[in-house]
């Protein structure tokens, strides 16, 4: 059952107009530690994202204008999709696992070499294999790993600051990848049928005054757009590298963003940091959403299944 006010929440649907003039939506706000990895699912038209720190997932139902948590349990560093609608949950300690109607499946029990990490940030590509990454430990840097529909783990990138987010291009030959404490984002050619990535190059190099580059998508453009923490902004990027436009918000940890809706027109964009807002903002932690006349595409769904 969807609720419209749990546990004290702000009212649904608050709206605030940026200097830009631009309307943003308040949808909820548990005020997540680390709110993150907004995902639109076609399958039921729902919205999910998640609190990292404190094993939360949510959902959003417009049709029902109403939200719940849906999961709670362990360290969720990011999931994806399924073909089928079920979440695959990436966690801490390298663990994945799959949740569908209330059931967990364990697909990897953990990652020896990250027993002292966790996953953070992940994206299904074409062919439904993920890409995963991990944060650093004292021991060494964090990784980047390529989950295959076999289940096998390969990495892909090593000697990462902050794993973060990633985004396909729309004619699916480059793949975005960005690294939050080198301030970087870069982009790989990207061979969509062995899941390769080739010929790393930097993208975008963040001024420190910019804060540091979070989560990104693809719009229906081409463009790139990256959730700014620190920076209370968004910034979208054409595929050049060239800036295109800065959408401000009203929360400094912006964390990342997706395309949703039946025709994907509604951006939906997650915060963090709702554990001091008096530092952070007001509504930080809270789940955003805004119209800013651009639409677009549709994230692919992991295809690891329940075998």
């Amino acid at each position: 059952m969807m609720a419209n006010d749990i546990c004290g929440l702000i009212n649904m649907n608050a709206k605030i107009t940026n200097p830009s003039g631009i309307e943003i939506q308040i949808i909820a706000n548990y005020k997540c530690h680390c709110g993150e990895n907004p995902l639109w699912n076609p399958i039921d038209n729902r919205l999910y994202w998640c609190d990292i720190p404190n094993g939360r997932i949510f959902r959003y139902e417009p049709a029902a204008n109403g939200h719940e948590i849906c999961f709670e349990g362990d360290v969720v560093g990011g999931f994806t999709i399924e073909s089928d609608g079920a979440l695959l949950l990436f966690m801490a300690h390298g663990a994945i696992r799959r949740w569908s109607n209330g059931t967990l499946t364990t697909i990897v029990s953990e990652i020896p070499d990250e027993r002292e990490s966790r996953f953070n940030d992940v994206i299904a590509d074409p062919i439904g294999r993920v890409f995963c990454g991990t944060m650093a430990t004292p021991a060494r840097p964090g990784r980047l790993y390529r989950l295959d529909l076999d289940r096998r783990l390969t990495v892909v990138v090593e000697g990462v600051q902050c794993s973060n987010g990633m985004a396909f291009s729309p004619n699916r030959r480059r793949m975005y990848y960005t690294d939050s404490f080198a301030r970087e984002i870069y982009v790989f050619d990207f061979d969509a049928q062995t899941g390769s990535l080739a010929n790393r190059q930097l993208f975008v190099k963040n001024a420190e005054v910019d804060g540091m580059p979070d989560g990104s998508t693809v719009d229906a453009e081409g463009c790139l757009w990256s959730a700014q923490w620190d920076g209370s902004c968004l910034i979208r990027y054409w595929p050049d590298g060239m800036e295109d436009r800065r959408i401000n918000f009203p929360t400094k940890k912006v964390s990342s963003l997706t395309f949703g809706g039946p025709d994907y027109s509604d951006l939906y964009v997650t915060t963090a940091g709702g554990d001091n807002p008096e530092e952070n903002g007001e509504h930080a932690g809270a789940l955003f959403r805004l119209n800013v006349g651009i639409r677009g595409v549709t994230e692919f769904h992991s295809r690891l299944g329940s075998r």
